[in-house]
């Protein structure tokens, strides 16, 4: 059961050259963030027509997360039940083919000290609660998602030039590290522990052309899925397309 998560950084706006990826790779779920675009806008036909079920928690011009599978979706929560006041749609879950997904869109958080920074770490303290009660289902789960951290120095091309800035500071990755203690396991780094391989490139400053990027999306997995984890990867090819999302797909495979 191949799973991938990626931020499209809008659907709509990238819907031929999703749906081309979609067609070639057909993974079994694909775990969408930033689809910048309400229920009734969103081109499900397109992609129903790709052999996918859909759900979808959007809302108009920002954020949104979506669930695709080529099985049916069950027990659809639509936000993070830790944290239902949130206004936005960042967090979608459900059961597919046996296996409890998420896709879920970290805020941003714009500059540390901020009240975005703040309400970043506020959004990731309820996603700590969610999860750990989670594992009490003792099920195999699979959260994926742009989390907006790069959890270590192995994670930023340039760990000197993005020292304690946004995505990269000491509160967000202790954050990050707090859903790691739960119990839940980074999927890319248990099969490759060392690589410096980035899933985000900025538009600005020839970022892509030079490689400077950073590992801000990720899959975490339950004990119950790393027990059935068989490889990860991250798929470049997008980025380097006309038109492209700054994000690239990454996904991992459960047995």
């Amino acid at each position: 059961m191949k799973i991938v998560t990626w931020n499209l950084n809008s659907i709509r706006a990238r819907l031929e050259r999703f749906t081309e990826w979609l067609a070639e790779n057909s993974p079994d779920v694909l775990l969408l963030q930033e689809t910048k675009c309400e229920e009734h806008a969103f081109p499900k036909e397109a992609i129903e027509d790709l052999g996918y079920n859909v759900v979808i928690h959007g809302q108009k011009t920002f954020n949104g997360v979506a669930i695709l599978s080529k099985y049916p979706i069950e027990d659809l929560q639509c936000g993070l039940p830790t944290y239902t006041e949130d206004p936005q749609a960042r967090y979608i879950e459900a059961v597919t083919n046996g296996v409890r997904v998420a896709s879920v869109y970290i805020p941003n958080g714009q500059d540390v000290g901020t009240e975005k920074y703040a309400y970043k770490l506020s959004f990731l303290e309820r996603l700590r609660q969610h999860l750990a009660h989670t594992l009490q289902y003792e099920e195999a789960f699979v959260i994926g998602g742009d989390y907006n951290i790069a959890p270590t120095d192995l994670d930023v091309a340039d760990p000197k030039a993005w020292h304690e800035e946004i995505l990269c500071s000491t509160a967000e990755r202790k954050a990050f590290n707090a859903l790691l203690n739960l119990g839940y396991r980074d999927a890319f780094r248990i099969d490759h522990p060392a690589e410096k391989i980035y899933s985000w490139w900025d538009y600005r400053s020839q970022a892509w052309p030079k490689n400077e990027g950073l590992r801000i999306d990720h899959l975490l997995l339950s004990p119950q899925a790393t027990d059935r984890l068989e490889i990860t990867g991250i798929d470049r090819t997008p980025r380097g397309k006309e038109k492209a999302s700054d994000h690239a797909p990454v996904w991992c495979l459960i047995g």
